[in-house]
């Protein structure tokens, strides 16, 4: 469910402009570039939460469900803000949902969720506590904006 509960705390806002190279030759953002935007808002969203995709570590979170649904037509240099939620934490999966706005309007919605895996095996594992823990802080109303 995207923004209905009126008890979640408020988004995360990424502001960014779309880039020519992410249009295709209508002049639109090209469908996939969404999620490459997508993940610029989760990255800079998790930095304030002290959380960062260091490729370093024993574990990494890949991408196992992506979706977008366009609502109107974003093209190049248009002023998009998104706006990212921490939607639901499992045991060792993560969903995050995204609003993205062009003055002021809906012009796409998204959801993407990661799974914890550890790097040697392969094999999806708990979420590490620290990580949770810095996670269930965009749950409360007192999360990051």
């Amino acid at each position: 469910m995207l923004w209905k509960n009126n008890q979640m705390p408020p988004p995360f806002i990424f502001q960014t402009r779309i880039r020519f190279i992410d249009t295709d030759a209508s002049g639109r953002i090209h469908y996939t570039a969404m999620f490459r935007y997508f993940e610029s808002a989760e990255i800079e969203f998790l930095r304030t939460l002290g959380i960062n995709y260091d490729p370093k570590r024993s574990i990494n979170f890949p991408r196992v469900h992506v979706e977008c649904d366009f609502k109107m037509a974003m093209e190049h240099d248009d002023l998009i803000e998104i706006e990212v939620r921490v939607a639901h934490i499992g045991n060792s999966s993560v969903r995050f949902e995204f609003r993205t706005l062009k003055a002021a309007q809906l012009a796409a919605t998204g959801i993407v969720v990661v799974v914890c895996m550890d790097r040697d095996t392969q094999r999806s594992i708990s979420i590490p506590v620290e990580i949770r823990q810095k996670l269930a802080l965009a749950l409360s109303p007192d999360g990051p904006r």
